[in-house]
């Protein structure tokens, strides 16, 4: 493909899908991958691991452009792998099937990779939600209110970072470094790129480089999905421990702090309870054990109003609940860790 910085024609491109049970969100993503104006040509394909025929209707009936392949397990990282088997082209774009990508888009990513010599080329995502909660999320989980320093979240300058999104692939190096892991239900892109840039490949943010993506539209589905994020990357932890970054302490920190918290106010009651005598102590055991979910609570209220009044959003109402339940269910999944057959793989 020429050497960095080099002018040479653009590639043609294969974009690959994997989806399951995604009828609600998948048109648009591939309406927006067909508008795609990529002059070197690109093919889609949807690696399908739904348990029903309905995303494959979809696909077939709407799309007739987009090559549909089944991925009998079903799991993302084995239905990328199997997009990956099929795919005709020598640059791979991975695209979620609850995102969309702007006009101009894998043009801009395909001159990056091209100027930077990179492994892997991607940007910010950009959370869009169409009710109330679901924009809540996007808030919380684009400013460090719900995602810490994390460049694909809230962005920055252009250069070399740990992962980006979604991310866009010169195929040798994808085969060169083993492609996505099977065994990860979870957190396989991060990994994946851990690979990549140990074997000294570069993966490259540009900021210039957004993608939609659309939040899961209650708290019941936004804790199963951080639980799952939280408890996958232990996983990947245990495989890569070098991997490891301060940030990630954070979460399972304030966990292990509100439950020693709970745990003091439970003493704090039976005390007041069996030891009348005690009843000073006990509340002051009380009042201690306030202090912790008191201040994480401020943390939130201020930092969602700090935003809501700047942006102009009223649902940062409800970004501390989102931006709570990010944290505390990942936490929690990363307390709880993943099936050990898949922590050692």
């Amino acid at each position: 493909m020429g050497a960095p910085g080099a002018l040479t024609p653009l590639p043609p491109v294969s974009v690959i899908v994997p989806a399951r049970d995604a009828e609600a969100t998948l048109a648009d993503t591939l309406e927006s991958l067909l508008a795609q104006d990529y002059d070197a040509g690109f093919e889609v394909i949807v690696a399908d691991g739904s348990g029903g025929g309905g995303t494959r209707e979809l696909v077939r009936g709407r799309f007739p452009g987009v090559r549909w392949i089944a991925n009998p397990a079903g799991s993302i990282p084995a239905g990328l792998n199997r997009a990956l088997d099929a795919a005709r082209h020598q640059v791979i774009a991975r695209c979620d099937a609850r995102a969309t990508l702007p006009p101009g888009y894998l043009t801009r990513a395909v001159r990056t990779l091209l100027r930077t010599g990179a492994a892997n080329v991607g940007g910010r995502v950009e959370p869009a939600g169409s009710s109330f909660f679901e924009r809540a999320v996007a808030l919380a989980t684009s400013t460090p209110l719900g995602a810490g320093d994390a460049r694909y979240r809230v962005g920055g300058p252009e250069g070399p970072v740990d992962t980006v999104f979604p991310g866009l692939f010169r195929r040798e190096a994808l085969e060169a470094a083993g492609r996505w892991d099977e065994t990860l239900l979870r957190n396989e892109d991060y990994e994946l790129n851990w690979r990549l840039r140990e074997s000294g490949g570069a993966v490259w943010f540009d900021p210039e480089l957004v993608a939609s993506y659309r939040p899961r539209g209650n708290p019941a589905a936004l804790a199963r999905q951080y639980f799952d994020y939280g408890r996958w990357k232990r996983a990947v932890l245990a495989r890569h421990p070098r991997s490891w970054r301060a940030r990630q302490l954070a979460p399972p920190l304030l966990l292990a702090a509100l439950a020693a918290s709970a745990a003091l106010a439970a003493g704090g009651a039976a005390v007041r309870v069996l030891d009348p005598a005690a009843a000073a102590t006990g509340t002051a055991l009380l009042y201690a054990a306030a202090a912790c979910p008191l201040a994480y609570a401020l943390l939130l209220l201020a930092s969602a109003a700090a935003v809501g009044l700047r942006r102009r959003r009223p649902e940062a109402l409800l970004a501390p609940v989102a931006a709570a339940t990010v944290h505390l269910a990942w936490a929690a999944g990363f307390v709880a860790g993943p099936p050990r057959r898949a922590a050692n793989g």
